[in-house]
């Protein structure tokens, strides 16, 4: 019986995710300080050569994990009704948060991310950028609103998120607020809420 050779996209596709399973998981237990070609390639079994071949060097296989996972790179374009506006930007903020809470991997490495400088994050900020862009344009067509009003407004939110969320790794209260428990976390999100429902009452009449 004649054996079926794989496709060489298909063995590159798995040995990409391989690489990136190894560094999450590396991440998670150790930081990305010590991340290294040579640890890379003992954790995962592959070759050096492959993970300089398919992302450049170390910096490129971070930046890939980051862009697999990264919320806003990988926001689904979704576009909601005037009356269900309010609903849908707490929706997304929640999701923000909760994809930070659920991968301590992804936390470091925005960490590195805003430690280091390289086309590899050159590259993330634009793809995040044009994500953000699209959000913000959509949410002022439907609202009416001018895009640097929505642009404020997001921008203060999501970045709080970000901070917060960073930052709960070392400092269990801000303002008073537990951040390393999930009733801290809802009493950060009455307040996202209310300022949306605010927001959305003035700009859209709903």
């Amino acid at each position: 019986m004649k054996t079926l050779t794989p496709k060489p996209e298909k063995d590159r596709a798995a040995t990409e995710q391989r690489l990136l399973d190894s560094v999450g998981t590396m991440i998670a237990a150790q930081g990305f300080e010590r991340i290294g070609v040579n640890a890379v390639a003992a954790q995962s079994g592959v070759s050096k050569i492959l993970i300089y071949r398919y992302f450049g060097s170390v910096d490129g296989l971070l930046a890939a994990y980051i862009r697999k996972h990264d919320f806003w790179i990988n926001f689904e374009r979704e576009v909601p009704h005037k009356e269900n506006l309010a609903d849908f930007l707490k929706a997304i903020f929640r999701r923000q948060a909760e994809l930070l809470h659920s991968n301590p991997a992804l936390k470091r490495l925005y960490r590195w991310e805003l430690s280091s400088h390289n086309e590899w994050i050159d590259r993330l900020r634009s793809q995040r950028e044009e994500a953000g862009l699209w959000i913000i344009q959509t949410v002022s067509d439907i609202s009416g609103k001018d895009p640097k009003e929505v642009a404020s407004l997001a921008t203060i939110i999501s970045a709080a998120i970000d901070y917060l969320a960073l930052l709960e790794d070392f400092c269990p209260a801000y303002n008073g607020i537990p951040l390393q428990t999930p009733a801290g976390w809802e009493s950060i999100f009455a307040g996202v809420d209310l300022l949306i429902e605010q927001w959305c009452e003035r700009a859209c009449n709903v």
